[in-house]
């Protein structure tokens, strides 16, 4: 069955379409109603539903034999260690440390803050939380004290699962002490901190508060699964780290597992015993998705990586560690193709090992561009499949389904909707924009299940930040357009929209024609304050590895492909050739920040960035 007849078949009855879905996971009782309509202030998927989310991603398939099959393989290229944990270890691992949460008094609904480095126990501990009920919030590891702080002043969690320290490449984090200062700040002070104690750096435990991981362990009676209803929340993420109440998208467990079953069958086409390997991070929600709760539901094997997409110790590495692990499916974001193509443009590396198993590579995080899709496409030779959602959606809105057959790519494009999602564009006056007519990206309510309820005791900031600008939708943030194929462009945050001369821009079209150019490793373009023209686009390209033509030749020839490609109305007179962009961890550039710098403007170092001092070598460009 075609993408759009799938699409069709959910718009025709979505909510027996659910209820069929929800054969694909197992149920301690299993619901006969899809949707609670009435629900305030989201509709809520399942209600009468009773399940529990580390039964489906464990203990179903060692009941099913499955037990020797690897579930987690962990690779570090900080330390050089690789192992393979199968799913019966796994489940004994998990199902210890669940009765050493419970033995502190853990129970379902309580919270637990995880901060913690890619290694396997932070898996562990996720799984956890989630056999006993309790509501896990996973932390960045690294992120600031102050950032800590406000999470757990708004989780209130009764523990928090640490790790002495984080590893990246030349330096070591030191957690435990970023631990203690964010503790200092914060009003809430959970009962204690278990620290697992990595040799790079030990941390000196607080007598009373602080327990060694290992110790912690010991004596622990296996904890069993605890049935809990499928709108339990299964955990918080926090989306930004801003001076305010902190947003905390609230996931519950019925709807997520269903909609990750659904989404590892049809968008990833994926089988079980198949490895999967989504190159992020556990604080992020592709993380949460797609490193622990997708693959494992699926009964895949998934892959935990420490390590960088290049320095560590070079652009090879991504495709030695899939070659070697046989993955099928291999998740990443733009920036990580970008900075592998600007360090190995002529993919040498990439041909140095065989990728037999390999058949698509799927990108989100962020806008990818035409060019990075082809480039990957034409050195892989597999489909690079470009796919869009959000921390609030928690899997895929728009994606080309591989699974139920691949549609024609559009370069620039995810593709088409996904079943479950009623995408719209409205322009600024709320009408349905027409085709190729840029607006705001909404979602028609309810939202199907996976996406949030809410956001953590703050009903009225969910409404308010999602429900009220559009009366019956779910306002995405983010704009674009839908041609008359119905494929989705989506051109970018909508406060990336700028206004040139009463001329309404979207950065992410200049972008496009930047990144098109061949000396170009990657880009972005902000709007700055013109007293003229009141804003005009500044854009800052990083150049490939081994770039021979001059910088000022480079420059003029990227003036001249947006004035072609988008028009002089465009009237891109500035582009600067820089080392690097600044980033958070995630690989977002700070196009918001780099605004503030460029009109003078105060801002915050965001406790996300990659490194700070890429924003100084920006305020350098910009005052040249």
């Amino acid at each position: 069955m075609s993408q759009s007849a799938e699409y069709a078949r959910w718009r025709n009855d979505p909510e027996n379409y659910w209820l069929d879905a929800a054969h694909a996971i197992s149920w301690e009782r299993r619901p006969q109603i899809a949707c609670d309509h009435a629900a305030r202030p989201a509709a809520r998927w399942f209600p009468d539903g009773v399940t529990n989310a580390c039964f489906n991603a464990v203990d179903r398939h060692v009941e099913s034999g499955y037990g020797e099959q690897a579930a987690l393989v962990y690779v570090s290229a900080m330390t050089g260690e690789e192992r393979s944990i199968d799913y019966a270890t796994l489940q004994r691992e998990v199902a210890q440390l669940a009765g050493a949460l419970r033995r502190l008094g853990v129970v379902a609904g309580d919270r637990v803050v995880i901060y913690m480095p890619m290694v396997p126990e932070a898996v562990f501990a996720m799984l956890a939380c989630a056999r006993l009920g309790a509501i896990h919030s996973v932390v960045f590891g690294g992120f600031a004290a102050r950032e800590l702080a406000v999470r757990i002043d708004d989780a209130t969690p009764k523990v928090v699962l640490s790790a002495s320290c984080g590893l990246e490449p030349g330096r070591v984090i030191d957690y435990h002490s970023l631990l203690d200062r964010a503790l200092a700040l914060a009003t809430h002070a959970p009962a204690h901190c278990v620290v697992l104690q990595r040799p790079q750096s030990r941390a000196q435990l607080i007598a009373g508060r602080d327990l060694d991981w290992q110790e912690f362990l010991q004596g622990a009676d296996a904890a069993e699964c605890v049935p809990m209803p499928a709108t339990a929340p299964l955990y918080i993420l926090y989306t930004s780290g801003t001076t305010g109440k902190p947003k905390g998208v609230v996931r519950d467990t019925g709807g997520y597992l269903v909609a990750l079953a659904w989404s590892m069958q049809h968008v990833y086409d994926v089988s079980p015993g198949e490895t999967f390997w989504a190159a992020s991070d556990i604080g992020w929600v592709v993380g949460h998705s797609y490193i622990v709760y997708g693959p494992l539901v699926q009964g895949c094997t998934t892959l935990l990586y420490e390590g960088k997409p290049v320095g560590t110790p070079d652009a090879g590495t991504y495709w030695r560690i899939a070659a070697k692990y046989r993955v099928a499916a291999l998740f990443t974001a733009p920036t990580a193709i970008r900075a592998i193509k600007r360090e190995d443009p002529d993919g040498k590396l990439m041909r140095s090992v065989e990728l037999e198993k390999l058949r698509t590579l799927f990108l989100a995080g962020e806008r990818a561009d035409p060019d990075t899709v082809r480039w990957a496409q034409e050195k892989l030779g597999v489909p690079v499949i470009d796919h869009w959602w959000q921390t609030e959606t928690g899997w895929p809105v728009v994606a080309n389904c591989v699974g139920l057959g691949l549609s024609p790519v559009k370069p620039g494009s995810p593709t088409l909707p996904v079943p479950g999602f009623a995408l719209e564009v409205h322009d600024a006056s709320g009408r349905i924009s027409k085709p190729n007519v840029q607006g705001s990206l909404l979602l028609k309510l309810p939202l199907p299940p996976g996406c949030l309820p809410t956001l953590w005791n703050d009903d009225a900031g969910f409404e308010r930040a999602y429900l009220s600008a559009h009366r019956g939708f779910y306002t995405t943030g983010d704009g674009g357009y839908v041609d008359a194929d119905g494929y989705v462009y989506v051109m970018g945050r909508i406060d990336d929209v700028i206004n040139v001369a009463g001329h309404r821009l979207s950065t992410g079209e200049l972008e496009q024609a930047i990144a098109g150019h061949s000396a170009v490793a990657e880009c972005a373009v902000i709007g700055v304050a013109d007293s003229l023209k009141g804003t005009v686009p500044v854009g800052l390209a990083v150049l490939k590895a081994g770039v021979t033509i001059a910088p000022e030749v480079v420059v003029k020839e990227l003036v001249a492909r947006v004035r072609e490609e988008v028009g002089a109305v465009a009237s891109l007179q500035r582009v600067l050739i820089v080392a690097r962009l600044p980033k958070t961890r995630s690989g977002k550039v700070l196009r918001s920040t780099m605004r503030a710098i460029a009109d003078g403007k105060p801002y915050a170092v965001p406790a996300t960035i990659e490194d700070p001092a890429t924003l100084e070598e920006i305020r350098a460009a910009l005052a040249r």
